[in-house]
């Protein structure tokens, strides 16, 4: 379904049943005091529970010799540290503006390609690594060609793969790539494949495979599809293409998740649009079917591109950002949607106070809250405020996890204390994001099944599925039987 022109056309359908138009009471957003120094073009949760943002030359080819800092947000004490953008060989600043990034196993932000050039681009082959603890850039062994909109992944193996883009040349990167710290020149490549388009959204799958859902940056509509990576770098990655996707023109920045939990190998893709309308298309996959297809779901009240979409710890998909026209902020004023998985549903919540659309990211915070920030209509153009969204279970009473390990390993069963245990309905381990441009390969929300409970304790088990939970640090929530979230506590699964 399309939405033309800003007009609404969910209203001649009623029927459809997409929409619960009363607005929870409890919700609500909250304008911060103080603004973001850049333009929040890429944004990470660290495993510290801070937030990381970096721009490179934020859009701004005057910048391409004058980078801006990255930083690093304290949400809670409302204070930033600054980083200098990380060097080259020839003690250049590295442009990370429009890279791909994802962590690695142990916390690291991966964050690899970038801008060489403008107007036309040209893609950075360079590599680098966000250290959380020491807030300080590493470099890593350049890729083998520059990437400009690539798509970074990591895989169950706990290397990075990196896909698409452009290339140093300005041309389409078809050559995919992994790193590993232990290959010897840090990248080894596969031979050319057929185009993935700019921002490609993928999802690792259960058995290893990656998913391609639809949602992309620019460009023309490319077929969903599953790739399979082959044992060795010398043979090419075979494809099977998903149909049934609706409007599959409209991929440029929808958003799609990975519905939660990861077991069930669901993706949803939501929204987006071409260059002159929106859609307020849902589609959903099971990618468990021996032919999995697209098929039609409940659909946005309103038609949206660059917008986010973050799993909330109650297992909702929170919605919000974008606007109904492309970078027209007057078009963004948007009630924020969520869908209930369960009841196969959207609810509207509270509308956002600050419009965001091109370059603006949306980041699940350790507390249940979403913070959301930057957007970017035009060059020089820089929305700086920041602003919170509470969902309802914030101003409820909340289980507490009094302790859990700091260090899981795949099927080991665990300890969790809360004097909440009678009434805890699930456990869940979320991947914290990394964003950019509508696109998220990081964010996940595990399920960890209950084994056994008494008064003060839950006893569980993390998954045996490397693929369904890549090594790294998750966020660990439980919540009670009315869906009410903990707040998280940090663990990492090695």
């Amino acid at each position: 379904m399309t939405q033309h022109n800003n007009k609404t056309n969910l209203q001649e359908e009623t029927d459809l049943g997409t929409f619960i138009a009363q607005a929870t009471t409890t919700d609500k957003w909250e304008v911060l005091s103080y603004n973001a120094p850049i333009l929040p073009i890429h944004g990470a949760l660290l495993r510290t529970g801070k937030v990381f943002f970096f721009c490179g030359s934020g859009n701004d080819p005057n910048r391409l010799n004058n980078l801006y800092d990255s930083v690093v947000w304290d949400v809670n004490k409302g204070t930033f540290t600054r980083q200098a953008p990380p060097l080259d060989s020839n003690n250049n600043p590295i442009d990370l503006f429009c890279a791909g990034h994802s962590f690695t196993s142990d916390g690291m932000l991966m964050v690899a390609g970038g801008t060489l050039r403008y107007d036309p681009f040209y893609g950075s082959p360079f590599a680098v690594m966000f250290d959380p603890i020491t807030e300080k850039w590493v470099n890593k062994p350049s890729m083998n060609n520059g990437r400009w909109y690539p798509t970074v992944l990591t895989l169950g193996s706990g290397r990075i793969f990196a896909v698409a883009g452009l290339g140093i040349d300005g041309k389409l990167n078809k050559q995919p790539e992994i790193y590993s710290s232990t290959f010897a020149n840090g990248w080894n490549a596969f031979p050319t494949t057929s185009a993935l388009p700019s921002y490609a959204h993928l999802f690792l799958l259960s058995n290893g495979n990656i998913f391609y859902s639809g949602a992309q940056m620019g460009g023309t509509a490319v077929t969903p599809r599953i790739l399979t990576l082959p044992g060795t770098f010398t043979q090419s990655i075979t494809e099977k293409l998903v149909p049934g996707l609706q409007d599959p023109a409209f991929g440029d920045q929808a958003a799609s998740v990975l519905l939660p939990p990861a077991q069930n190998q669901a993706v949803m893709i939501i929204g987006g649009g071409s260059a002159t309308a929106t859609t307020n298309r849902v589609n959903i996959v099971n990618l468990k079917a021996t032919n999995p297809t697209y098929v039609g779901s409940r659909f946005l009240k309103n038609g949206r591109k660059h917008l986010s979409a973050v799993l909330l710890p109650d297992r909702t998909v929170f919605v919000c950002n974008g606007s109904r026209m492309d970078e027209n902020t007057a078009q963004s004023m948007l009630p924020a949607e969520i869908y209930n998985p369960v009841t196969n549903s959207w609810t509207a919540v509270a509308k956002q106070n600050i419009p965001r659309v091109y370059h603006s990211v949306a980041l699940l915070l350790p507390d249940g809250r979403v913070a959301t920030a930057g957007g970017n209509p035009q060059r020089r153009v820089a929305e700086l405020r920041l602003e919170i969204y509470s969902p309802a279970y914030m101003s409820r009473s909340r289980p507490i996890i009094q302790s859990a390990p700091q260090a899981l390993s795949y099927e080991l069963q665990f300890t969790i204390q809360t004097p909440q245990a009678a009434n805890i309905k699930w456990v869940s381990l979320i991947r914290p994001m990394a964003t950019t441009h509508s696109c998220d390969t990081e964010q996940r929300l595990v399920d960890v099944p209950i084994n056994f409970r008494n008064a003060t304790s839950l006893n569980v088990t993390v998954t045996d599925n490397r693929n369904i939970a890549p090594p790294g640090w998750y966020m660990l929530f439980i919540s009670d039987n009315n869906g009410t979230p903990s707040v998280a506590t940090w663990t990492r699964i090695s």
